[in-house]
């Protein structure tokens, strides 16, 4: 990306439909963090967008020079003013963004949130509102690096399953079409929030929790759209098609979908049994995933849905039930709620805060090139294997991903850690999950075991990727090629 400016990344970005993952920063905290130690945390998570809920001063400066691309929001409150004055307009934008950009890399403005259903009263103003700040956006040149829109509830879709019947509620029409026409006109997405979460909690027991939770589902158990006999496997992508086939029969069909917030709750009441650590880590782990390979929805294959995960901080200032109070992936200080189950996701997100990196093979990768991978690393590589000997701490399970991580990890540490020293052909990936187990301690370790679950590193005890190692030796058995490996080190050591 050298050379280019940053609002032609994110133009390209957009182009090329790559779907990213971004997280909202909510503000209702009791101790909230300075907004440098924020930005530390984004910087150190590899978090490369983020959605703001106002226009933060204090925020966009911490923000500025990182690269990171920035949504800021115009709070309902402000809506009836916006709305009503073109120069109120101007000024906002005057002074939110052009006194930041381009050191700040703002790429969208979000014009209120969920007004339909939160401020109703602002809805007739919000389509001149957001004429209002893209005009603004026009005199100073930005409006094709910044895109307005604006946030929508879910609930304005109705008869949101099967997909293909789904349609806006008709009262807001005469505010959503003029929306609709300004989206499609200016290149802008349709923003929505979608909480599984909540859909659940009201289906009383229609949606099942795996189905909520973007559990894999067996064929038979997953919900077909019986007019496009469509197989849909979660709510969220349902949902995404929802809105699609909304849009449709109100002749738009080709306005992307951006979702604005989506998470689960990791705590609530006696009456909010399912808010909990373990569904919280699944739903966000499986909906990373899910965003970030591509596949897009059902109905829109290999169309992307990049989506904004809500959100970074427990807010404990939230009124209402206790969940409502527990959405974020990080407390006040920085610590991680729960260590997310990321693997193959790469580093966003990897929200294991010690600092740590080792060096493990990738879930699903080929075992042949595994295999060779593994050879080279405790032959030229020179790599000590001994570890991994019949009867010692390493030996365990016996399966190339787990001696292929244990001779990368160890290459990897050996090299300095350099850049460039994890990758093996394509079969190995940088995490921040210690992948020592039991008494088997990887080098680089700091000797604290990761008891929550795996980030980027694969499960240990795996055999699906490839067939256990002692299989795998050319017939020599595990055993005797091992000792050869390490005779080979020690001669290359000496």
């Amino acid at each position: 990306m050298l050379g280019k400016k940053k609002s032609e990344t994110s133009e390209e970005e957009a182009a090329n439909g790559e779907a990213f993952i971004g997280v909202n920063i909510g503000t209702d905290l009791s101790d909230m963090p300075h907004p440098t130690q924020a930005v530390a945390l984004l910087k150190a998570q590899q978090i490369r967008h983020v959605r703001l809920y106002d226009a933060d001063g204090g925020m966009l400066v911490a923000l500025a020079d990182t690269g990171i691309q920035v949504m800021i929001s115009v709070p309902n409150e402000q809506l009836l003013g916006i709305g009503q004055s073109n120069s109120t307009a101007a000024n906002w934008v005057s002074h939110n963004v052009v006194a930041h950009y381009p050191a700040t890399n703002i790429t969208g403005i979000c014009v209120g949130s969920e007004v339909f259903t939160s401020t109703p009263n602002a809805a007739p103003v919000l389509v001149n509102a957001m004429k209002y700040i893209h005009s603004a956006l026009v005199a100073s040149n930005l409006d094709r690096q910044i895109k307005v829109s604006t946030p929508l509830s879910s609930s304005v879709i109705l008869d949101s399953f099967p997909p293909s019947q789904a349609f806006f509620n008709r009262s807001w029409n005469p505010v959503l079409i003029p929306m609709l026409n300004f989206l499609q006109s200016t290149g802008s997405h349709l923003m929505l929030n979608i909480y599984p979460y909540y859909d659940y909690m009201q289906s009383n027991g229609v949606i099942p929790l795996d189905y909520a939770l973007m559990k894999p589902l067996a064929p038979t158990k997953e919900a077909v759209d019986a007019n496009t006999l469509v197989h849909y496997s979660n709510v969220f992508d349902a949902m995404v098609d929802a809105s699609y086939f909304a849009m449709a029969f109100l002749n738009f069909t080709n306005i992307p979908v951006m979702v604005t917030e989506s998470g689960w709750p990791s705590k609530g009441d006696t009456n909010e049994p399912d808010a909990t650590l373990d569904n919280a880590n699944t739903y966000n782990s499986n909906l990373i995933r899910h965003v970030l390979n591509k596949t897009g929805t059902p109905n829109h294959p290999g169309i992307a849905v990049s989506t904004y995960i809500y959100e970074l901080y427990n807010e404990d200032l939230k009124p209402g039930p206790v969940s409502e109070k527990n959405w974020g992936l990080f407390n006040a200080n920085g610590e991680p709620i729960y260590i997310l189950h990321l693997t193959g996701a790469g580093l966003v997100l990897a929200n294991d805060t010690t600092n740590q990196t080792y060096c493990a093979a990738k879930e699903g990768a080929d075992p042949k090139m595994l295999q060779a991978a593994l050879d080279w690393a405790c032959g030229p590589g020179k790599v000590n294997c001994s570890a991994m000997l019949q009867g010692e701490a390493c030996y365990e399970p016996d399966n190339v991903i787990a001696h292929a991580t244990y001779a990368f990890n160890s290459y990897y540490n050996r090299m300095g850690k350099a850049p460039g020293t994890c990758d093996f052909n394509g079969v190995a990936a940088i995490t921040t999950t210690n992948p020592s187990h039991g008494t088997c301690i990887f080098p680089g370790s700091t000797g604290k075991m990761n008891s929550v679950g795996n980030i980027t590193a694969p499960s240990m005890n795996s055999t699906s990727s490839a067939p256990p190692v002692r299989n795998l030796y050319n017939n020599l058995g595990s055993m005797s090629f091992l000792l050869l490996r390490v005779l080979i080190c020690s001669i290359v050591f000496l």
